[in-house]
Order: structure tokens, then sequence, then C-alpha cells
């Protein structure tokens, strides 16, 4: 029997050792296999009876540690999101250029100056004035380009969202099949069971660089892969990605007001659970990063139209000047809203080809327009008279009043005869010219809601700067979710827009937050599918934001109390007309374009010795003051990462231009950062888990030797059996 038994242990000896000898053979044909581990084989004694009858081997066993493979992980995650981040402000800051490149908005801006600074030197200059529209083209054209560039890659990063949530889908579906044959070998007893699991570790390893990723491994062998937030992503079946990509980005497109889709498992929003990988990193791009770049050149943008076209509205353009003006300014209902003027009056003059005076009157001294105010198309109906009465303008075919559109216009009916509209400081022909007062009452309840600077300006008679974009959307200043919006008593709001007048109210009350704003507002009947209202994050807060999705104007006011009173809530927020969007659609205005004559070098002068206005060409008041425009502070709202700030608009396009070679280096920085920790920790991996060539020929070498022997034993054992034979028979 013991011979027999010397047999059979001889034998299983040789074939462990073969199998080791396969083992190692593996290991080092697989050296540079990515994510292939060393494998490694225990082997154990085979008892029968109570004696031994050789060697077996056990399951074959990779050498990893969970530790470093979690590292690596959470490593690899960061990783990706930092990259999509450094990738995406390079392609934008190719297209924006540096902060000292010569064809950054910063260096658009300084040009600008340059040319406005030239025009007014000498105001009669054809080539002058060429440049000057020139300039100011290249400026807006920047300004669009910008604007298209931004949102291009606010659309591209949603589409790479889309195709990052189907490779994401594709990794699922391999590792639940490679779950499945994990535990389907393990339960057989195969030896590919290790392999399999190098698999599955490298599709971890690639899964998490979309997305940030925990797991953990059942007795059975397979694994449930959650994100960090405890999102389920695969637990015996994957619990697949969906996300809807837009077909266009604009600059009021949001994922916080339902204008973008999120990102769904099993019917949820998991948007804001994903917290790290290149997911994240898109994400926080296309919502946050972009978002505030254009933001900033809006805040920009709107601006420098708001205050050079305050400029221009009090100038009068010679020789070419209008027969005609018309506002650019929305009136939803001319009939009931109220203009008041302050501060001033209006003084509207008539001239013949040569520039001199046909007549003048002012709007509240001459035209009996009341100092109380009264309803545009009573303003107007004054101005109407006035200019057709014989003691006025004598201009029977003359007309003023509201267009179509809602613009006020107003028209000498002659081409003999021009007109200029100038702010003074009273009544009194020759009075210092300044900018009235303006009161507007946007629904007729006898409070005047808004107020502005120059009645030409207010209306946007003679801009230099057009856009097609309406006051259809309103921004809050940046306000905390649960900030106290300081309501001691019910506040009434009632929103109005073009075409349907008022169209619903809320009450705000104490206790109410932002987000109780919004949620009454999307969820009042009157205003649902007209208006709709959201939370978008800006800088260290959210801003409030209400849109009239039709695009048109619309007027937001507080309704006035029993006691003829406001409690000054809108003002408190900073609810306004927001300029989002607006550097997308600004230009110089087409007719000025067209015929740069328009653009107003003066305005009238007051000649004391005949006690009449008369127009200069060589007058360059107005180009002075649009000059020094550039050179003066301004109060520009927080915009994204850039607070609350005064500034020039050189000073603020160069931190504009700043902030996107600060986000590209800070980028850079971190990312080099990361991929040297993530280095580091496949290192360790290496180390632990690697296959060291040398080890492996010492290993190779040892069961080389052990199958050897195994195979003399057996040989013996064989010889000695043969002999037994031989001597029985």
């Amino acid at each position: 029997m013991s011979m027999l038994t010397g047999f059979t242990s001889a034998l299983s000896g040789m074939k462990v050792s073969q199998s080791q000898i396969g083992i190692v053979s593996n290991n080092i044909a697989n050296v540079d296999t990515p994510g292939y581990t060393r494998k490694t084989a225990q082997q154990s004694a085979v008892v029968l009876a109570g004696e031994t009858a050789g060697v077996k081997l056990n399951q074959v066993e990779r050498t990893v540690s969970e530790s470093l493979l979690k590292s690596y992980l959470a490593s690899n995650s960061t990783v990706g999101g930092i990259k999509v981040t450094g990738e995406y402000l390079s392609q934008l800051q190719t297209t924006l250029g540096t902060p000292e490149g010569q064809n950054s908005i910063a260096m658009n801006v300084s040009n600008l100056q340059e040319a406005f600074n030239n025009f007014s030197v000498d105001v009669t200059s054809a080539a002058g004035r060429y440049n000057l529209l020139n300039t100011a083209q290249t400026l807006t054209s920047r300004f669009n380009t910008l604007t298209t560039e931004i949102q291009k890659l606010r659309g591209n990063a949603d589409m790479q969202i889309s195709a990052d949530v189907e490779t994401i889908n594709g990794l699922l579906d391999e590792l639940d099949d490679l779950n499945e044959r994990i535990v389907k070998d393990k339960v057989l007893g195969y030896d590919n069971v290790a392999d399999l699991e190098d698999q599955r570790d490298q599709a971890l390893r690639e899964l998490s660089g979309y997305i940030d990723i925990n797991y953990y491994t059942r007795e059975s062998g397979e694994i449930v892969i959650q994100t960090t937030k405890g999102v389920m992503l695969l637990d015996k079946d994957p619990h697949y990605l969906s996300h809807t990509a837009i077909t266009q980005a604009g600059a009021t497109t949001s994922y916080y007001d339902g204008a973008i889709s999120g990102i769904y498992v099993d019917g949820e929003d998991i948007t804001d659970k994903i917290q790290e990988g290149k997911l994240q990193g898109l994400i926080e791009i296309r919502d946050e990063t972009l978002t505030s770049l254009q933001s900033q050149l809006d805040e920009l943008a709107g601006v420098l139209k708001d205050k050079v076209n305050q400029a221009h509205n009090r100038g009068t353009a010679f020789p070419n000047t209008p027969s005609e003006l018309t506002g650019s300014r929305d009136f939803i209902n001319s009939a009931v809203q109220q203009i008041k003027i302050s501060n001033g009056d209006v003084r509207i003059t008539i001239f013949d080809a040569s520039g001199n005076q046909v007549s003048t009157g002012t709007l509240i001294g001459d035209m009996g327009f009341s100092t109380n105010g009264d309803t545009v198309d009573n303003m107007l109906q004054c101005i109407n008279d006035w200019l057709q009465s014989a003691d006025g303008a004598n201009l029977p075919q003359a007309s003023a009043g509201v267009d179509i559109n809602g613009h006020v216009y107003i028209n000498t009916g002659d081409s003999n005869y021009s007109l200029s509209i100038m702010d003074e400081s009273s009544s009194t022909p020759g009075s210092t010219q300044q900018d009235v007062t303006i009161g507007f009452d946007n629904d007729g309840d006898g409070y005047y809601d808004r107020k502005a600077e120059g009645f030409s300006n207010f209306l946007g008679l003679n801009n230099f700067f057009s856009s097609t974009q309406n006051e259809a959307v309103y921004d809050s200043k940046v306000l905390s979710k649960n900030a106290n919006l300081g309501v001691q008593e019910k506040v009434t709001l009632n929103f109005a827009i073009d075409g349907s007048g008022s169209i619903g109210t809320i009450n705000i009350y104490p206790s109410d937050n932002l987000e109780d704003i919004v949620n009454k507002i999307n969820s009042n009947p009157t205003l649902n599918g007209d208006i709709k209202a959201s939370l978008v994050p800006n800088g260290n807060g959210y801003m409030l934001r209400i849109d009239n999705m039709s695009g048109s104007q619309m007027e937001i006011n507080e309704v006035m109390k029993a006691d003829g009173t406001i409690t000054g809530f809108l003002d408190r927020i900073g609810l306004k007309p927001s300029n989002a969007g607006i550097s997308g659609s600004l230009s110089v205005r087409e007719d000025i374009e067209a015929t740069p004559g328009l653009i107003a070098g003066g305005s009238p002068e007051f000649d004391t010795s005949s006690g009449k206005y008369v127009l200069n060409a060589a007058a360059n008041s107005v180009a002075n003051d649009m000059g020094k425009i550039f050179s003066e502070n301004f109060t520009f709202s927080q915009a994204g990462n850039i607070a609350t700030t005064t500034t020039t608009f050189a000073n603020y396009a160069s931190t504009f231009v700043g902030s996107i070679a600060s986000g590209v280096s800070d980028a850079e920085a971190a990312l080099a950062y990361q991929e040297e920790l993530s280095d580091s920790i496949a290192t360790k991996e290496a180390e632990l888990s690697g296959v060291n060539i040398d080890e492996e020929l010492a290993q190779l070498i040892i069961f080389q030797k052990s199958y050897a022997a195994n195979a003399q034993s057996f040989t013996a054992v064989k010889e000695m059996l043969d002999i037994l034979l031989g001597m029985m028979s």
C-alpha cells in the first residue's frame, strides 16, 4: 500500500508543480498587460482514510489591495473632472484671447475708448466717424462671437454628457456580465476567476473616470456599485443612466429652470448627486463655469450699452439731423402706463436744413404736460398737438405716437424739417443741459415703480447701441436660498406682459424665501405657461430669475397698498430687467451703420443774441461725454466669480479675460497634482500586485525543481513496482 501511496503522491506533486509553472508563466507573459495582477496558488495535502495521498492546488488568488484600488478610483474620478475643465477653458481662451493679447475683449474696449477720444477732437472728420463706427462694430462682433462660442461649448458639454452616459451604461453592462461569470465560475471551481476579477477591476477603473463610485464585494464574489452619494448603479442588474441633450444652448438656457434635462437613474434626477468624474466636470462647465463667464460678458455689454446710449441720447447729429425718431422701449399699454418728469424739462426743437431753429418748446412749460405725470398716450398727444399747432411747430403733417411694436415715435412729416430732443434744468430757453429724472408707473396705479435718467434715453430715441433683446427676463441680486427678504407684511407682485397686459399676481409673506417665490410663480395657474421662475447659481449665492417665455416685454411691480405706498420689496431684492444674453445681440444702431453721419457729436447750442438754438457741425460736447465714460468708474453687479465692483470698462474687461487665464492655470496645476497622486497610488499598487520578473523566475526554478524531484520519485516507485511484479510472475 505504501508504494501505491508514493506513486500517487509523486504524480499529484508533478501535476501541482506543472500547474504552478503555468501560473508563473502566465504572470511573466502578462507583465505589461494593463490591470493584470500577480497570481499565486497555495497547495495543500490530500488525506484519504487518515493517510497522505499527495497534494492538491488550491484556488488561484490575486495579490491585490482593496484600499489602494479604492484610493485610485477616487483619485481617477477627480482627474476626470479637472481634465474636462481645463480642456473647455483652453478652448474658450483660444477665442477670448489672453489679457495682454491684441485680440482680447479688453483690447477691443480700449480701442473703442481711443476711437471716441479721437472722434471728440474733430467731430467733422468723416474718417474719424468711420473709424469710430468700425471700432464699435468690431467690439459688438466680439461680444456676439464670444457669446456664440460660450453657448456652443455649453451645448458641446451637454452632448458629451449624453455620450458619456452611454459609455457608463456600456461599462455597467460589462461589469454585470463579469459579475455573473465570476459567481458561476467560482462555484464551479474554475481557475479563471482571478483573471475575470482583473478585468472587472479594470472596468471599475475606467468607470471611475466618468463618475465617482464606491463598491463592496459580496461573499458570492459579485460587487455592488454606488455613487459616493449612494445612488445605486449595479446591484444584481445595472441601473442605467439617461440624459436627453439639448439641441441649442442660449444665455438663459439653464438646467435649473428645466430647459436642460437632468441625468436620471430609475426616474430620479441625480445631477446634483454626481460629485466627481468627467460627468461632474461637464456639468460644472455647462451650468457654472461657462454660465459665470457669460454673465460677466453680459454685465460688461449691458453697462457699456446703457452708459454710451445715455450720453448719445443727449446729442443731435448735424447735418444729418433726423426728421423722425423712434424709440426702443416697449410699452405694454401706453394708454395706462404713466410717465412723470422731474428735475428739469424736456425741450423739443425743430430745425431747418441749415441747422437754424424753426420752433422750440418744452414738454411741461409749453406743451402742457402735467408736472404730476400722465399716461404715455397723453404725453404724446401733448407733443402731437404742439407739433401741429400754429402756435407751436406749425407742422400739420407731423405726428407723435406709439407704433405697432409699442415704440414711441416723433415725426416732423417733412424731410426739410428735423428735430432734436434735449433735457434742460428748467423750461427757460438757454437753461443748463442736464438729464431729467423719469418716473415710470408701469401699471397705471399712480405709483411710479421705476426711475431713469434722461427723457430720450428712457425712450431709446437716439441710441448708439441697440439690441433685439426686450425686458423679458428679470434677475434679482445674489442672495442665499434662505435669505431673510425683509418682508414684514404681505407683499403682492403683479405681472404684465406685452399683448396680454396684467396676467396675474402672487402674494409674498414674512416667512417666505426665494424658493417659496419660485414655487408660487410656477404653480400659479394664471401665470403658468407664460412666466417661469427659477433660482440660478451665481457666485456664492443664487439669483431669482423670472422669465417671460414668449420673449416679449414684461413688467413686474409691487401692488400699492391701501394707503398709497409700497414696501420697496423689489428694490430690496434687486429684481430688475436682466442683462442675460445681451452680449449676443448687441450691435451699433442699424441706421448709424448705414449712415455714420447720424453719430451725435454735440447738442443744440443757445445763441443768446438771437435767443434761438442752432446746430453746429463742430459741436463736440456729447462726443466728449462719450469719451469720458471710459475713464469713469461704474458699478457692475455680481456676475459669477466677479463680485459687485466699481471700476472702469477696461479694468472690468481685463478682469473678465484674466479670470479665464486664471481658470486655465488653476486647472493645469490641479491636474498636475492629481495625476501625480494617481500615478503614486498606481505605483504602490504595482509594487504590491504587479509582476516582478526576477521573483517569478526564481519561483519558476523552484517549481521546475519540484517537478523534477516528483518525477524522479515517480520513476523510482515505478521501477520498484516493475521489479515487484517481475518477481511475482
